[in-house]
């Protein structure tokens, strides 16, 4: 293992650190208003964990902090010693004599398992209600903060982290902040997750729209006022969001990624703290501070697994089996270190000029092809397959193949199984190298088989210098040999390919900025006005069923008044999210300026239009009693207007003014209704 050695060894602050921590501090000081604003209580009267674990929480396994400290804790909690003394004697641990004392449970197991077991059993008893029938399952959320305390300190352990024990509390609190608005919130953890159900956003956007404030910094609100230990603050507040640019030290940058690390790695195995398959994105950071320790992540999975299952026994639930699978997913997903490119010395010329020229489009789908026929019209290869990391089915699957018959397999796309490659791939790939398989060695033969070929080639494609994609080449119909003196020159290949993907990506990224309001997510304006331009100019046959709608929230400069913009630009969000979530593939759907919202309907007639606006009138007004907790002086409703198109429209600004129309017809009669503007023949 490299680099151990980049772990602090005190903890001692300078300057800079204070300046930072105060920052911050300032920072949750000014997150309470929003905290209090949503919660139902006095945020410093809420009793979510006990006092006594709070006493264990502030407990460090140092000098100061003696195992009679730790001893007279859990004895003045009656109820805690017998469950700390009925655990320490369960078949878990498998003592042959009875212990008796909780002075004897802590020289036995020792300071650190003690007081693990002691937080474990207060959470679960004081937290969790087992047949809650609310839509969030407080069993599974346990069951998360379980993995990923456990997984954290197992990373410490492996790193040398002088603190293992604070690691595991910082990922035991992580998610605190839910807890918090599930059980003391005006709008609860499930009244979110039932609104948002449907929702592609980010989770912590979702969350900062509907609450007023994310999970994480309410969690940070709780733990400050609970006076708990910063290093824990700072995790919690810290575990999903960029924290390069905080100016904190190494070792709360270390606690944040290790913590981080482990969250992701628990929503990649199913383990997330909500049943909705939303994983967080890891933070750059978290790459760049952990990928500096050869972590063996199927080794700690496994410990994970053997802590977990015993757990699991004494709490009565079943934590998902960590297979080897598993361990090899993450490995290859995650696990990919900063090694210098793979062709840095095959800058040689070659004679494939041809195939890295600059690619005159920016479309996958015509450059790809384009450069898989290449090769294969260079290098006679009979088959080439570009395959994309799928997490989910824990596979590389086909996204292009050349020739394109042979996608055309009896319906069954050409996929690799992550768990039939061998260590010898698995190591390929983490290292971006290219590979020939062949059966030299005897670990590669299974593949082989299962493949049904002699040999194949398998190049990694990187973007931003970690693995993208893969290409896998063969010569299946006629078995004839691949030369490993061709590797040079594809990777020569497959890194222009990687190059032309980045900028592909960039290019479509900036494409959709462009088309894109930057606040709701939703289509601008000129998007919507040269889509509505193009059909009247262009397409004309469309026109004859096609509706537009006028959207207007009701008395929104009111949520700026009385809330402030920050209150406005929630309501804009969610608003957003109930449009996306009611508007059809082909529907057309965008942000028209300050409060209004303009959506077009293709193939429909007025019963179908108006129903249509019915329905977000509707979901409006439902989400605003919802809400009514958050915004108790103002309530949120939408006035609609809509119109069919009609042949006395010469352009496409007279529907919208025709649909606008409607929309202060709508407002004129009262608000939060739909109009339909009829024209006569």
């Amino acid at each position: 293992m490299k680099n151990k050695h980049v772990v602090l060894n005190s903890y001692e602050k300078n300057s800079s650190d204070i300046s930072t921590i105060e920052k911050i501090s300032l920072e949750i000081d000014e997150l309470k208003e929003s905290a209090k604003s949503i919660l139902k209580h006095k945020i410093s009267s809420l009793q979510v964990i006990p006092p006594v674990a709070v006493k264990l929480l502030k407990l460090t396994n140092d000098e100061a902090s003696s195992f009679s400290d730790l001893t007279l804790i859990i004895e003045t909690e009656p109820s805690l010693s017998i469950e700390v003394l009925r655990l320490v004697n369960s078949a878990f641990y498998n003592y042959s004599h009875k212990i008796v004392s909780i002075k004897r449970a802590v020289t036995l197991l020792g300071f650190s398992a003690i007081r693990q077991i002691a937080l474990n059993l207060l959470f679960f008893k004081k937290i969790i209600k087992p047949h809650s029938k609310h839509e969030f399952n407080q069993i599974f959320f346990w069951q998360h903060c379980l993995f990923v305390a456990t997984l954290s300190k197992l990373i410490a352990k492996e790193i040398k982290h002088p603190d293992p024990d604070m690691v595991y509390a910082a990922g035991l609190l992580h998610d605190i902040g839910k807890i918090v608005l599930e059980t003391h919130g005006q709008l609860t953890y499930s009244d979110y997750m039932s609104s948002f159900e449907k929702s592609d956003n980010p989770s912590r956007d979702n969350e900062g729209s509907f609450f007023g404030i994310s999970h994480d910094e309410m969690g940070a609100v709780f733990c400050k006022t609970c006076e708990l230990p910063d290093s824990i603050i700072m995790v919690v507040l810290n575990h999903h969001r960029s924290f390069q640019q905080l100016g904190l030290d190494e070792h709360n940058k270390l606690n944040i990624s290790i913590v981080a690390y482990a969250n992701f790695i628990a929503w990649l195995q199913g383990i997330g703290s909500i049943t909705r398959n939303d994983y967080p994105v890891l933070q750059s950071e978290v790459f760049e501070i952990i990928n500096q320790y050869e972590l063996d992540i199927e080794m700690i999975l496994e410990k994970v697994d053997v802590e977990l299952r015993n757990i699991s026994h004494f709490y009565n639930f079943k934590f998902p089996s960590l297979s080897r699978l598993r361990a090899n997913l993450i490995g290859t997903i995650l696990n990919f270190n900063n090694n210098e490119n793979i062709i840095n010395d095959v800058r040689s010329s070659t004679h494939l000029n041809s195939l890295t020229v600059p690619h005159h489009s920016l479309n996958p789908d015509e450059f790809i092809p384009w450069t898989l026929k290449s090769l294969q019209d260079e290098f006679n290869f009979e088959r080439l397959i570009l395959l994309d990391i799928n997490p989910k089915q824990r596979s590389l699957i086909t996204r292009y193949a050349w020739p394109e018959s042979i996608l055309d397999n009896n319906g069954a796309p050409f996929e690799i199984m992550i768990s039939s490659l061998s260590s010898h791939l698995l190591s390929c790939l983490r290292n971006k190298e290219a590979a020939l398989v062949d059966d030299k060695l005897e670990t590669d033969t299974s593949i082989l088989k299962e493949l049904q070929v002699d040999a194949f080639f398998l190049l990694p494609i990187l973007m931003y210098n970690r693995l993208s994609s893969v290409l896998y080449i063969d010569n299946v119909i006629s078995g004839k040999a691949l030369d490993k003196k061709q590797l040079p020159a594809l990777c020569r290949v497959t890194t222009e390919l990687g190059i032309a993907l980045v900028n592909a990506k960039q290019f479509e990224e900036e494409k959709k900025r462009a088309q894109i309001d930057p606040l709701t997510g939703l289509n601008n304006k000129g998007t919507i006005n040269s889509r509505l331009d193009k059909l009247f100019t262009e397409d004309k046959r469309q026109l004859k069923h096609l509706a537009v709608g006028f959207i207007d929230i009701d008395y929104f400069k009111k949520f700026n008044d009385i809330y402030g913009h920050q209150a406005g630009d929630d309501v804009l969000r969610i608003v957003s999210d109930i449009l996306k979530s009611l508007t059809r593939p082909n529907d057309f759907i965008a942000r028209y300026g300050g409060e209004e919202f303009l959506f077009i309907l293709y193939d429909t007639d007025e019963k179908g239009v108006y129903g249509f606006a019915e329905r977000i009138r509707m979901e409006i007004e439902k989400k605003g009693i919802l809400l009514k907790n958050r915004f108790p002086e103002q309530s949120l409703t939408a006035s609609i207007g809509v119109v069919m198109y009609h042949n006395k429209f010469k352009d496409y600004l007279e529907m919208i003014e025709s649909a606008d129309e409607a929309m202060y017809q709508s407002k004129s009669e009262g608000r939060n209704r739909v109009t339909l503007l009829l024209h006569e023949e």
